[in-house]
Parts: C-alpha cells; structure tokens; sequence
C-alpha cells in the first residue's frame, strides 16, 4: 500500500514538474512571429544559447506532447538556416524521444495515459498488435512524417522494448524526417 503512495506522489511530482515546464516554455515563446525576421531577433536575445533553447524546447515538446514537432523544425530551421535548425531538432528530439521512454518504463500505464487518450492508446495498441514486428513498424514509423510518434516513444518504454533497439531506432530512423523538414522549411522564403 505505502509504494502505491509512493509511486502516485512522485507520478504527481512529475506531472508538476512538466505542467511548470510548460508554463515557463508558454511564457518564453509567446511572442508573435510573423516574420522569419522576428523569430530571429527573439532567438538572438538568447546568445550563445539560442541552440541550446531550440535543444530543449525539442525535447520538452516531445517529453510533453502539447505542440507538433514539425513547428519546431520549422523555428530551427527559419532561426539557424537547415543545418544548425537540423542537429539542434535532432539532438532535442531524440534527447525527448528517449526520456520518454525511460518516464513510461519507470512510470507505466498511469503517466502515459494522462498525457494520451485512452481511445488513442488502444486505437494504435490494435494496429501495433496487428504488425509482425513492432521494432520495424517503430523504425518505419521513426521514418515518415505524420505519426504519433511522440507516443510511440512511450508506448516502446510501456512493453519494456529493449533499450539498445529502441535507442538505435531513434538515433537512425529520426534523422531523415527532421532532415527533410529542416530543408523544406529552410527553403521557403516567408
């Protein structure tokens, strides 16, 4: 009885601790861009640090899956030109992929359903179950753009996937969408 306590406060630390972060993330960046110029000069007001914004501000979007991830490839890509908004996402995502995974395996079921659905958690269980190999459809999914990824990367914390796999899944298959991005959005002239 007193580990159920136990576990229940520090899942309720943890929630906390997100909802702050979010909070703080919320006031640091609301501003309004309008311009490409405008994210700029806010990215600017940073320094040196203005990459190390952009890392966490990936990470935590992923770690607390309030905003797509697109909309950051795209500030990394508009604030730091394609190739520094691309190691910046990277590392970012893939730091957030993996503490997602390594929260759900310490946390379980009762965190990663107060940050999804039910309905979505079984909607994708069902499809998962239906796949002959969860760690290619991770990989595919890794791959293409327009996948919950983000509770994907919970989901693999929940059934306990191996953590070398799902570590190298990450890292290979998550560079390729945000690469595109980056590119993409680099190119557009707003």
């Amino acid at each position: 009885m007193k580990r159920s306590w136990s576990k229940r406060i520090k899942l309720l630390m943890i929630l906390a601790f997100l909802i702050f972060l979010m909070l703080a993330c919320k006031i640091l960046f609301n501003q309004r861009f309008d311009s490409p110029e405008a994210l700029q000069e806010y990215m600017k007001r940073f320094g040196v640090f203005a990459p190390l914004v952009l890392i966490l501000f990936q990470a935590f979007q992923v770690v607390v899956p309030v905003f797509p991830g697109y909309l950051g490839c795209a500030a990394g890509a508009v604030a730091f030109g394609p190739a520094t908004g691309f190691w910046c996402n990277y590392i970012g995502i893939c730091a957030g992929s993996i503490i997602a995974y390594f929260l759900a395996r310490r946390f379980g079921m009762d965190l990663v359903l107060s940050l999804f659905s039910e309905k979505m958690f079984f909607k994708w269980r069902s499809k998962i179950a239906r796949s002959r190999s969860y760690a290619v459809f991770l990989f595919v999914a890794t791959l293409l753009p327009l996948f919950p990824d983000d509770f994907l990367c919970y989901f693999s914390g929940l059934i306990k996937m191996n953590k070398r796999q799902y570590i190298w899944i990450i890292l290979l298959g998550k560079p390729w969408c945000i690469l595109a991005y980056s590119i993409i959005f680099g190119m557009i002239k707003w």
